[in-house]
Protein backbone atom coordinates (compact mmCIF):
# COMPACT_ATOMS: atom_id res chain seq x y z
CA UNK A 1 0.00 0.00 0.00
CA UNK A 2 1.25 3.02 -1.11
CA UNK A 3 1.79 6.14 1.13
CA UNK A 4 1.07 9.49 -0.29
CA UNK A 5 4.26 11.73 0.04
CA UNK A 6 2.10 15.14 0.72
CA UNK A 7 -0.45 14.87 3.44
CA UNK A 8 -3.26 17.54 4.22
CA UNK A 9 -2.62 19.97 6.57
CA UNK A 10 -4.72 21.01 9.48
CA UNK A 11 -5.47 24.31 10.41
CA UNK A 12 -4.92 24.68 14.17
CA UNK A 13 -6.14 27.72 16.13
CA UNK A 14 -5.55 28.12 20.04
CA UNK A 15 -9.38 28.50 21.29
CA UNK A 16 -10.42 31.34 22.44
CA UNK A 17 -11.35 31.75 26.04
CA UNK A 18 -13.97 34.05 26.60
CA UNK A 19 -12.93 36.59 29.26
CA UNK A 20 -15.32 37.84 31.91
CA UNK A 21 -15.63 41.92 32.28
CA UNK A 22 -14.07 42.06 35.57
CA UNK A 23 -10.88 40.19 33.85
CA UNK A 24 -10.85 42.75 31.08
CA UNK A 25 -11.55 45.49 33.13
CA UNK A 26 -8.14 44.38 35.20
CA UNK A 27 -6.08 43.96 32.05
CA UNK A 28 -7.07 48.10 31.57
CA UNK A 29 -4.02 50.17 32.10
CA UNK A 30 -6.06 53.15 32.48
CA UNK A 31 -8.22 51.38 35.24
CA UNK A 32 -5.30 50.02 37.03
CA UNK A 33 -3.69 53.61 37.29
CA UNK A 34 -6.61 55.03 38.52
CA UNK A 35 -7.43 51.99 41.04
CA UNK A 36 -3.91 52.69 42.69
CA UNK A 37 -3.97 56.23 42.43
CA UNK A 38 -7.67 56.35 44.29
CA UNK A 39 -6.29 55.88 47.92
CA UNK A 40 -3.48 58.37 47.81
CA UNK A 41 -5.15 61.04 46.28
CA UNK A 42 -8.09 60.02 48.92
CA UNK A 43 -5.68 60.88 51.73
CA UNK A 44 -4.30 63.52 50.41
CA UNK A 45 -7.99 65.32 49.63
CA UNK A 46 -9.05 64.40 53.21
CA UNK A 47 -5.56 65.27 55.39
CA UNK A 48 -4.35 67.91 53.21
CA UNK A 49 -6.34 69.22 50.58
CA UNK A 50 -9.79 70.02 52.40
CA UNK A 51 -7.67 71.26 55.75
CA UNK A 52 -5.86 73.88 53.15
CA UNK A 53 -8.55 75.01 51.72
CA UNK A 54 -10.00 75.16 54.98
CA UNK A 55 -7.35 77.73 56.31
CA UNK A 56 -7.24 79.52 53.64
CA UNK A 57 -11.21 80.38 53.36
CA UNK A 58 -10.67 80.76 57.36
CA UNK A 59 -8.53 83.81 56.91
CA UNK A 60 -10.64 85.37 55.26
CA UNK A 61 -13.16 85.51 57.79
CA UNK A 62 -14.13 86.74 61.07
CA UNK A 63 -14.28 83.42 62.62
CA UNK A 64 -13.97 83.20 66.41
CA UNK A 65 -14.12 79.73 68.85
CA UNK A 66 -17.58 78.57 69.18
CA UNK A 67 -18.79 81.43 66.73
CA UNK A 68 -19.20 80.80 63.12
CA UNK A 69 -17.22 84.41 61.14
CA UNK A 70 -18.42 85.94 58.08
CA UNK A 71 -16.52 86.72 55.01
CA UNK A 72 -14.38 89.83 55.93
CA UNK A 73 -12.24 89.88 52.57
CA UNK A 74 -8.44 90.97 53.32
CA UNK A 75 -9.29 92.39 57.18
CA UNK A 76 -7.34 90.39 58.85
CA UNK A 77 -4.22 90.61 56.36
CA UNK A 78 -4.49 94.48 56.41
CA UNK A 79 -4.68 94.14 60.83
CA UNK A 80 -1.43 92.01 60.30
CA UNK A 81 0.29 94.46 58.26
CA UNK A 82 0.46 96.79 61.39
CA UNK A 83 0.50 94.14 63.80
CA UNK A 84 4.17 94.66 65.18
CA UNK A 85 3.77 91.19 66.62
CA UNK A 86 3.39 89.66 63.76
CA UNK A 87 6.27 90.93 61.78
CA UNK A 88 8.42 90.51 64.92
CA UNK A 89 7.48 86.71 64.17
CA UNK A 90 8.01 87.18 60.67
CA UNK A 91 11.68 88.49 61.27
CA UNK A 92 12.57 85.84 63.79
CA UNK A 93 11.41 82.80 61.55
CA UNK A 94 13.03 84.04 58.57
CA UNK A 95 16.41 84.14 60.84
CA UNK A 96 15.63 80.99 63.06
CA UNK A 97 15.46 79.36 59.78
CA UNK A 98 18.55 80.95 57.77
CA UNK A 99 20.89 81.01 60.59
CA UNK A 100 19.84 77.00 61.67
CA UNK A 101 19.94 75.58 58.31
CA UNK A 102 23.19 77.18 57.37
CA UNK A 103 25.02 75.88 60.93
CA UNK A 104 23.09 72.35 60.22
CA UNK A 105 24.14 71.96 56.72
CA UNK A 106 27.79 73.35 57.82
CA UNK A 107 28.09 70.49 60.76
CA UNK A 108 26.19 67.82 59.25
CA UNK A 109 28.28 67.55 55.89
CA UNK A 110 31.50 67.88 57.91
CA UNK A 111 29.86 64.98 59.77
CA UNK A 112 29.16 63.28 56.23
CA UNK A 113 32.55 63.24 55.06
CA UNK A 114 33.96 62.16 58.44
CA UNK A 115 32.01 59.04 58.66
CA UNK A 116 32.66 58.22 54.96
CA UNK A 117 35.94 57.71 55.99
CA UNK A 118 37.42 54.21 56.81
CA UNK A 119 36.66 55.16 60.76
CA UNK A 120 37.09 52.48 63.72
CA UNK A 121 33.02 51.70 64.90
CA UNK A 122 32.08 53.90 62.37
CA UNK A 123 28.68 51.86 62.26
CA UNK A 124 28.34 52.72 66.09
CA UNK A 125 28.92 56.33 65.31
CA UNK A 126 26.04 56.68 62.76
CA UNK A 127 23.79 54.77 65.49
CA UNK A 128 24.68 57.68 68.07
CA UNK A 129 24.44 60.54 65.51
CA UNK A 130 21.34 59.45 64.71
CA UNK A 131 19.90 59.82 68.36
CA UNK A 132 19.27 63.05 68.62
CA UNK A 133 16.86 63.02 65.54
CA UNK A 134 15.40 59.82 66.93
CA UNK A 135 14.27 61.69 70.46
CA UNK A 136 10.94 62.82 70.36
CA UNK A 137 10.98 66.46 70.19
CA UNK A 138 8.94 67.30 73.52
CA UNK A 139 11.27 65.01 75.53
CA UNK A 140 14.34 67.39 73.65
CA UNK A 141 12.61 70.45 74.32
CA UNK A 142 12.29 69.24 78.30
CA UNK A 143 15.81 68.57 78.28
CA UNK A 144 16.79 71.27 77.08
CA UNK A 145 14.10 73.96 78.84
CA UNK A 146 16.63 72.22 81.65
CA UNK A 147 19.60 73.11 80.70
CA UNK A 148 18.73 76.72 80.12
CA UNK A 149 16.78 77.39 82.68
CA UNK A 150 17.67 80.23 84.95
CA UNK A 151 18.12 78.92 88.51
CA UNK A 152 19.28 74.97 87.48
CA UNK A 153 21.01 75.06 84.67
CA UNK A 154 23.85 72.78 83.84
CA UNK A 155 25.46 75.15 81.50
CA UNK A 156 25.73 77.51 84.21
CA UNK A 157 26.98 75.84 86.65
CA UNK A 158 30.02 74.15 84.75
CA UNK A 159 30.77 77.80 83.82
CA UNK A 160 30.47 78.90 87.05
CA UNK A 161 30.83 76.87 89.60
CA UNK A 162 33.20 74.25 88.45
CA UNK A 163 35.45 76.17 85.89
CA UNK A 164 34.94 79.68 87.62
CA UNK A 165 34.71 81.61 83.80
CA UNK A 166 31.46 83.74 85.25
CA UNK A 167 30.32 84.93 88.42
CA UNK A 168 26.27 84.81 87.93
CA UNK A 169 24.03 82.27 86.10
CA UNK A 170 23.03 83.09 82.77
CA UNK A 171 19.64 83.60 82.32
CA UNK A 172 19.61 81.54 78.95
CA UNK A 173 15.60 82.15 78.46
CA UNK A 174 15.04 85.73 80.38
CA UNK A 175 16.22 88.07 77.67
CA UNK A 176 15.20 88.18 74.05
CA UNK A 177 18.27 87.19 72.01
CA UNK A 178 19.59 84.69 74.48
CA UNK A 179 16.08 82.99 74.06
CA UNK A 180 16.49 83.46 70.28
CA UNK A 181 20.34 81.55 70.07
CA UNK A 182 19.43 79.27 72.47
CA UNK A 183 16.65 77.95 70.24
CA UNK A 184 18.40 77.54 67.60
CA UNK A 185 21.19 76.15 69.26
CA UNK A 186 18.16 73.45 70.12
CA UNK A 187 17.20 72.92 66.42
CA UNK A 188 20.79 72.48 65.03
CA UNK A 189 21.31 69.44 68.18
CA UNK A 190 18.06 67.78 66.33
CA UNK A 191 18.62 68.89 62.50
CA UNK A 192 22.23 67.98 61.95
CA UNK A 193 21.77 63.97 62.10
CA UNK A 194 18.81 64.39 58.76
CA UNK A 195 21.47 66.33 57.44
CA UNK A 196 24.11 64.23 57.53
CA UNK A 197 22.64 60.28 57.20
CA UNK A 198 21.42 62.03 54.41
CA UNK A 199 24.31 63.51 52.43
CA UNK A 200 26.60 60.97 53.68
CA UNK A 201 23.75 58.45 51.49
CA UNK A 202 24.68 60.41 48.78
CA UNK A 203 28.41 60.41 49.52
CA UNK A 204 27.95 56.22 48.81
CA UNK A 205 27.00 56.83 45.50
CA UNK A 206 30.07 58.37 43.92
CA UNK A 207 32.27 56.03 42.53
CA UNK A 208 35.51 55.42 44.06
CA UNK A 209 37.46 55.42 41.05
CA UNK A 210 36.68 59.06 40.28
CA UNK A 211 38.83 60.06 43.56
CA UNK A 212 41.84 57.48 42.87
CA UNK A 213 41.81 59.33 39.21
CA UNK A 214 41.95 62.78 40.53
CA UNK A 215 44.53 61.75 43.36
CA UNK A 216 46.89 59.88 40.14
CA UNK A 217 46.65 63.33 38.74
CA UNK A 218 47.63 65.65 41.88
CA UNK A 219 44.28 67.12 43.34
CA UNK A 220 44.13 68.32 46.22
CA UNK A 221 42.05 67.69 48.58
CA UNK A 222 39.92 70.81 48.44
CA UNK A 223 40.17 70.27 44.53
CA UNK A 224 38.37 66.65 45.18
CA UNK A 225 35.58 68.23 47.18
CA UNK A 226 34.92 71.53 44.86
CA UNK A 227 35.36 69.41 41.33
CA UNK A 228 34.12 65.64 42.42
CA UNK A 229 32.16 65.96 45.44
CA UNK A 230 30.03 68.91 45.69
CA UNK A 231 29.10 68.79 41.88
CA UNK A 232 28.10 64.85 42.14
CA UNK A 233 26.29 65.58 45.75
CA UNK A 234 24.26 68.85 44.21
CA UNK A 235 20.74 67.15 43.66
CA UNK A 236 21.15 65.25 46.99
CA UNK A 237 22.40 68.76 48.51
CA UNK A 238 19.19 70.55 46.80
CA UNK A 239 16.64 67.79 48.27
CA UNK A 240 17.74 68.10 51.57
CA UNK A 241 18.07 71.35 51.67
CA UNK A 242 14.62 72.21 50.76
CA UNK A 243 13.40 69.41 53.40
CA UNK A 244 15.40 71.32 55.82
CA UNK A 245 14.35 74.47 55.39
CA UNK A 246 10.86 73.80 55.42
CA UNK A 247 11.06 71.97 58.39
CA UNK A 248 12.65 74.84 60.40
CA UNK A 249 10.36 77.53 59.12
CA UNK A 250 7.62 75.41 60.22
CA UNK A 251 8.81 74.62 63.55
CA UNK A 252 6.55 74.18 66.54
CA UNK A 253 6.73 72.13 69.08
CA UNK A 254 10.70 72.87 69.86
CA UNK A 255 9.73 76.80 70.14
CA UNK A 256 6.42 76.41 72.15
CA UNK A 257 7.67 73.46 74.78
CA UNK A 258 10.46 75.78 75.53
CA UNK A 259 9.33 79.31 75.74
CA UNK A 260 5.96 79.56 74.61
CA UNK A 261 6.93 82.52 72.59
CA UNK A 262 8.21 84.36 75.29
CA UNK A 263 10.16 86.50 76.66
CA UNK A 264 7.82 89.35 75.23
CA UNK A 265 6.94 87.71 72.04
CA UNK A 266 10.22 87.47 70.99
CA UNK A 267 10.82 83.66 69.88
CA UNK A 268 7.84 83.59 68.14
CA UNK A 269 7.62 81.69 64.72
CA UNK A 270 5.26 82.08 62.24
CA UNK A 271 3.39 78.41 63.29
CA UNK A 272 3.56 79.31 67.12
CA UNK A 273 2.08 82.51 67.09
CA UNK A 274 -0.67 81.09 64.20
CA UNK A 275 -1.50 78.74 66.96
CA UNK A 276 -1.67 81.12 69.79
CA UNK A 277 -3.92 83.44 67.89
CA UNK A 278 -6.26 80.76 66.86
CA UNK A 279 -6.64 78.55 69.75
CA UNK A 280 -5.54 80.08 73.17
CA UNK A 281 -6.51 83.33 71.75
CA UNK A 282 -9.66 82.03 70.16
CA UNK A 283 -9.38 83.95 66.96
CA UNK A 284 -9.42 81.21 64.15
CA UNK A 285 -10.01 83.69 61.14
CA UNK A 286 -6.71 85.73 62.45
CA UNK A 287 -4.70 82.80 63.22
CA UNK A 288 -5.29 81.38 59.99
CA UNK A 289 -4.63 84.15 58.02
CA UNK A 290 -0.87 84.01 59.94
CA UNK A 291 -0.58 80.24 58.80
CA UNK A 292 -1.53 81.22 55.41
CA UNK A 293 1.23 83.77 55.12
CA UNK A 294 3.60 81.43 55.23
CA UNK A 295 2.24 80.01 52.08
CA UNK A 296 4.57 81.84 49.60
CA UNK A 297 7.95 81.00 51.65
CA UNK A 298 7.41 77.81 51.33
CA UNK A 299 6.93 77.73 47.82
CA UNK A 300 9.86 79.57 47.27
CA UNK A 301 11.79 76.68 49.17
CA UNK A 302 10.03 74.27 46.88
CA UNK A 303 10.82 76.13 43.84
CA UNK A 304 14.33 76.44 44.77
CA UNK A 305 14.79 72.81 45.28
CA UNK A 306 13.05 72.13 41.51
CA UNK A 307 15.54 74.42 40.07
CA UNK A 308 18.31 73.33 41.97
CA UNK A 309 17.23 69.50 40.80
CA UNK A 310 17.58 70.93 37.19
CA UNK A 311 21.36 70.35 37.72
CA UNK A 312 21.11 66.33 37.44
CA UNK A 313 20.85 67.04 33.78
CA UNK A 314 24.31 68.86 34.01
CA UNK A 315 25.45 65.86 36.01
CA UNK A 316 24.52 63.68 33.07
CA UNK A 317 26.19 65.49 30.26
CA UNK A 318 23.03 67.52 28.79
CA UNK A 319 22.86 70.81 28.00
CA UNK A 320 21.22 72.41 30.89
CA UNK A 321 18.71 74.78 29.31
Amino acid sequence: MSVSATEPTTNWRRPQVNQGWLARLFDSKTFLVIACLTPALGLLLVFLTYPLGLGIWLAFTDTHIGRGGYFIGLENFESLWYDRVFWGAVFYTVFYTAVATVLKFGLGLWLALLLNENLPLKSLLRAVILLPWIVPTVLSAIAFWWMFDAQFSIISYVLVDKLGLLDHYIDFLGTPWAARWSLIFANVWRGIPFVAISLLAGLQTIPPSLYEAALLDGASSWQRFTRITAPLLMPILAVVLTFSVLFTFTDFQLVYAITRGGPINSTHLMATLAFQRGIPGGQLGEGAAIAVSMIPFLILATLFSYFALARRKWQQGEDNE
